[in-house]
């Protein structure tokens, strides 16, 4: 294993993402530290970071919490009140 020097950082997230991202990492039984960390490392090579089974995870979490967002919303998101 490397070893590696975390900071403390604050993310703002959307609500219902942030909620698929915690139900996620339970499953996964890792902190959403840990799942971010993975995710980005993926995506920073190009490659998926989930397997079929974890996607059927997602797809059912995302039901449960009404996310009904997509990567095609990724850059066209603007805050609303509160």
């Amino acid at each position: 294993m490397k070893k590696i020097e975390r900071v403390q950082t604050g993310l703002r997230l959307e609500k219902r993402l942030l909620k698929v991202m915690k139900g996620l990492a339970e499953h996964l039984e890792m902190p959403v530290a840990e799942l971010v960390e993975g995710m980005a490392l993926h995506a920073f090579e190009g490659k998926a970071p989930f397997s079929e089974e974890t996607l059927g995870k997602i797809a059912q979490l995302k039901g449960v919490y009404g996310l009904d967002l997509t990567a095609a919303d990724s850059h066209r998101l603007t805050e609303g009140p509160a």
